[in-house]
Formats: C-alpha cells, sequence, structure tokens
C-alpha cells in the first residue's frame, strides 16, 4: 500500500511542477519565457535532490539547477530560512551557466518546518553590460552578476536588490517583472505542495522523496546495463568564434553506469563562447537520457548513474572569469557528440546531427556615440531554429529545436515588442541532407526595421562553417547564412549593425541525412517535390 501511495505523490508531484511552469509561462514578461518556454521549474527535498521537474523547460536549465539547489543551501542552510524567504541568483556556475539565467528558490513551510523547496529559472533578455552575446573577455563584461542572496526576506523585498537590479538593464520594467514572475510560481508549486501534503496525509516529503530517487536510480541502472560495456569515442568540430573549436569525448559504459569525459577538447576561448561545467554537465548527461532510460523521469536518482568530466581549463569546464555569456552555443552541441558515441554501442536507434544550437539572436535599437538612441529602444530576443538530423526510421524534423526543446517565437509577438517587420519566414529548400531518410530543413528569415533605422543584431550561431553531418551514409545538412540582402555576409557570430533601410536575412541549417539516398523511397522523393522542399 505504501508503494500506492508513494506512486499517487509522485504523479501528483509532476503535475504540480507542470502547474509551476505554466504559471511562470502565464506571468512571464520576457517573450522568450512566455512564447518559447525558455526555463525550467522543479520540487527538491530538503537535502536539495531533485524530485520532479517540469514537462515544459530545456535540459540546460533543468538539470543545471538540479545540481544548484545545492548550492543554495550551502550559502543559506535550510535551518536559517524561515517563510516568506526568496532566494535568487544569476551566477553561471552557481545557477545553469550564463548571467541572463535568474534561478529563484523558494523554501516551503509546514507548521514551522521546512518540508521542500522549489525552484524556477527564466532567461531575461538583458542583464546590462555589452548585452547578451559572444563579444565579451571577461564574465564582468558581459552584466550584472548577482550572488546567491535574498530577494524576499521573511515576505519583505530587498528594495535595495531590485534597484541595483533594474538600474543596470536595458529593460528594467521586463527585468523586474520576470523576478516576480519567478517568485510567483514557485509560490503556486508551495500552495499546491502543501493541499497535496494534506490529502495525502504527509507531515514530511524526504521519505516519498528517498523512494521516488532510489526507484528511478534502480530503473537506469538496468538500463544502462544493458548497453554493452565498452569506450565508445567520439569527435566534433563546430565554427568557434574565429577559429573552429574541437570536442572530444569518450564514453565509458562499465557495468551499470556511463562515465563521459571530454579529455582533449579545445582550450578557454577568449571570447564568450566558454561552457561552465554545470552546463556541460546538463546536456550531456540529456544526450545519454535520449536513448538511454528515455521513459525514466528525469530526477536526481536517474541522473545519478551518469558521471561527466571535463578538465579545468578546457572550454567545457571554464572557471571565472571566463566569459561565458553564448555557453549554449557550444552547450548544445554535446548531445549530437554523446549520441555519435551512443551509436557504436547501440546502432540503429540514433539520430543523424542536427542544426542543434538555436539562432536566438539579440535585436536591439542603436545608440549614437553621445548616448541617445536613434529611434524608440528596444531589446528582444527570438528564437528561430535549424532542422533536426534524420532519424533511424524517419526524415528529421523541420525548424524544430533540438536538443533544447524550446519553441520559435511567434512573428506576431516579436512584430508587437519591437518596431522590427519580419518580412519573410519559409521552408529553406534542400537544406535537409540528403539520405534513405532526409533531414529536416531550415527557414529563411527576413527581418527589417519597420521606419527604416539601423538596428543591432547579436549573433550567436553555429553550423555557419561546420554544417550537421549525416550518418550510415546520408549527406551533411546545409550550413547556415546571415547576412545583408544585396549585401555583405556576416559572421556567425559577433555584434554588427544592420544599417538603415536594410533587410537583415537568416538563413537556418538543416540536419544530416541517415542512410543511403539512393534507398529513398520514390513516394517521399514526389511528396518533397511536391510541397517544394527540394532544390528548385
Amino acid at each position: 500500500m505504501s508503494d500506492i501511495r508513494d506512486q499517487l505523490v509522485w504523479n501528483r508531484l509532476l503535475a504540480i511542477v507542470e502547474e509551476q511552469a505554466q504559471t511562470l509561462m502565464r506571468t512571464a514578461f520576457s517573450a522568450v519565457v512566455r512564447e518559447a518556454g525558455d526555463l525550467s521549474a522543479g520540487v527538491f527535498d530538503t537535502t536539495g535532490s531533485m524530485l520532479a521537474q517540469a514537462v515544459t523547460g530545456t535540459p540546460g536549465h533543468v538539470n543545471a539547477m538540479a545540481a544548484s539547489v545545492g548550492k543554495f543551501l550551502e550559502s543559506f542552510p535550510l535551518p536559517e530560512l524561515a517563510p516568506g524567504d526568496v532566494l535568487l541568483t544569476n551566477d553561471p556556475w552557481d545557477g545553469t551557466g550564463h548571467l541572463n539565467d535568474f534561478t529563484v528558490v523558494t523554501p516551503v513551510f509546514t507548521d514551522g518546518r521546512a518540508v521542500a523547496l522549489f525552484a524556477a529559472t527564466s532567461h531575461i533578455a538583458d542583464v546590462g553590460g555589452r548585452g547578451f552575446g559572444p563579444d565579451a573577455g571577461e564574465v564582468f563584461e558581459e552584466g550584472l552578476r548577482v550572488p546567491i542572496m535574498k530577494l524576499f526576506d521573511k515576505g519583505e523585498l530587498d528594495d535595495s536588490l531590485m534597484r541595483l537590479i533594474t538600474a543596470n538593464v536595458r529593460d528594467p520594467v521586463v527585468a523586474e517583472g520576470d523576478l516576480y514572475s519567478l517568485t510567483a510560481c514557485n509560490r503556486s508549486g508551495a500552495e499546491h505542495l502543501l493541499k497535496a501534503m494534506r490529502d495525502f496525509e504527509l507531515d514530511e516529503l524526504d521519505g516519498v522523496g528517498r523512494w521516488i530517487t532510489d526507484t528511478s536510480k534502480r530503473a537506469m541502472h538496468a538500463e544502462i546495463a544493458a548497453v554493452p560495456d565498452g569506450v565508445y569515442r567520439n569527435d566534433m568540430t563546430v565554427d568557434g568564434y574565429d577559429t573552429p573549436i574541437h570536442v572530444e569525448c569518450a564514453l565509458t559504459v562499465s557495468g551499470d553506469a556511463i562515465d563521459i569525459d571530454f579529455r582533449g577538447s579545445s582550450g578557454v576561448s577568449p571570447f564568450g563562447i566558454n561552457v561552465p561545467v554545470n552546463y556541460t554537465e546538463a546536456y550531456a548527461s540529456f544526450g545519454v537520457r535520449c536513448v538511454v532510460g528515455n521513459d525514466i523521469p528525469n530526477n536526481a536518482g536517474s541522473l545519478q548513474p551518469i558521471t561527466v568530466r571535463a578538465p579545468s581549463g578546457c572550454i567545457l569546464n571554464a572557471e571565472p572569469p571566463a566569459a561565458v555569456s553564448a555557453r549554449h552555443a557550444l552547450g548544445q552541441m554535446l548531445p549530437d557528440v554523446v549520441l555519435g558515441c551512443l551509436d557504436q554501442a547501440i546502432p540503429g536507434v540514433v539520430p543523424a546531427e542536427g542544426a542543434s544550437c538555436i539562432w536566438n539572436p539579440v535585436l536591439r535599437s542603436v545608440a549614437t556615440a553621445g548616448g541617445n538612441f536613434t529611434d524608440r529602444p528596444f531589446v528582444i530576443n527570438p528564437i528561430f531554429n535549424g532542422g533536426t538530423g534524420a532519424r533511424a526510421a524517419k526524415d528529421g524534423l523541420s525548424t524544430t529545436a533540438f536538443p533544447s526543446g524550446v519553441r520559435t517565437t511567434p512573428t506576431e509577438v516579436n512584430e508587437v515588442t519591437a518596431p522590427l517587420i519580419i518580412r519573410r519566414r519559409e521552408y529553406r529548400a534542400g537544406s535537409g541532407g540528403a539520405g534513405e531518410h532526409r533531414g529536416g530543413l531550415g527557414q529563411i528569415i527576413e527581418i527589417a526595421h519597420a521606419e527604416g533605422a539601423p538596428f543591432v543584431i547579436s549573433k550567436m550561431f553555429e553550423r555557419v562553417r561546420h554544417p550537421a553531418n549525416g550518418r550510415r551514409g546520408g549527406s551533411a545538412g546545409a550550413p547556415g547564412r546571415v547576412y545583408i540582402k544585396g549585401g555583405a555576409e556576416l559572421r556567425g557570430k559577433g555584434q554588427d549593425i544592420v544599417p538603415a533601410g536594410a533587410i537583415l536575412v537568416m538563413e537556418t541549417p538543416g540536419g544530416g541525412g541517415m542512410g543511403n539516398p539512393d534507398k529513398r523511397d520514390a513516394a517521399a522523393i514526389t511528396a518533397d517535390q511536391e510541397a517544394g522542399l527540394l532544390h528548385p
């Protein structure tokens, strides 16, 4: 009977954290959170172990947040916290990898005792400094860095902290609103949890929590034990900032555990594309979970059998004060690297490489040398996606974010929140790699200023010089492009100004193909031709 009750509590927790995430989306000020779901939400036991995570959210946020709550408790031990306390940080090494992500942690009390914690993370478009992008040389240039501290103390807002944050960002209303949104979503989770505990007549959660994590850990060990033992190696070269970055991966399956070692990868970059190890751990472990134990709920127990290592000084274990703003550009490539290892161990289930890194430019108004804007100030961070790699028995998904899972921000929302016009958005014909199963297509986006003014684009794009590789004889997907229509080709990374009256064009990358193209079904080729998905 106890196991049945514990399973019912577990199911209830999964529903509670999803409602927590939906509260965050419904109240968020940032379009990238509200429309794209660039967030995470979860519930933790009193030791800081994640018991359940919302389905809505990104692996980078979720799995890095899973490790961050313990760091919050190191700074503020649970006995020192009180009802109404709310903690926050955007420190890349204590949170989720860069300054634009704020993580908020809220303890839950009943009868004066702490019984759980809720945590949530959301991406704020601007945190000051140079702005979201890869151009900085140190984290100090990238914006305001808030250590783990109290946003609310026994229910009272730290007004000085809020004033400090809003004084250092380009869109203070959005920043303040998103911090209240994070607080509200944790409060929602806490209220639902306390009701659940009353319904199940629980006076603490840690006992059920241990059952959840132990059950998940045993299930994950069993899944890994079915994978043949061995050391499987794969490597990948990606664009980097000004020079290519090389990633080496050795994945060792030993009994019922997996170890991932990135020794041999490139060293720390002088630009903001470095990856803190928490983000490396988040996406590398997700790569495993895509094909090993993917039906086991994600929590501290199911993550425990996977260890991830990268040597200090490696670009995948960048330490302070390294610049890390665009850590996602490389970090989101790691599942493809890990899956390339697993393809050797369990062939026939792993997809081909895809665009992987989202194309999420920061678009903002231009300031003159004197500090005055040439038009009304704005800053937005829309999300566009390339194609995923072809799957073992199906075509890849077009304009779909994998591994991040975020949605494309709608055109109408982008145009309402900034004086920009998206003149064109359509599939990029022929961009999916050929194969028995075709890679997913990228898209073409054209953007202009509604009033003909110049505007800034900060780019963190990948797969411009190194496209997604096919698998088992499939062809590579098309590389991405970014340029001024009728004018100059732009770099894949870094900040540029789109001249007055010009049209910015982005062509997102396609996914790699799977298998020999000569074996592609004739009906599938005809369908692609009729849909206009192939080269004219």
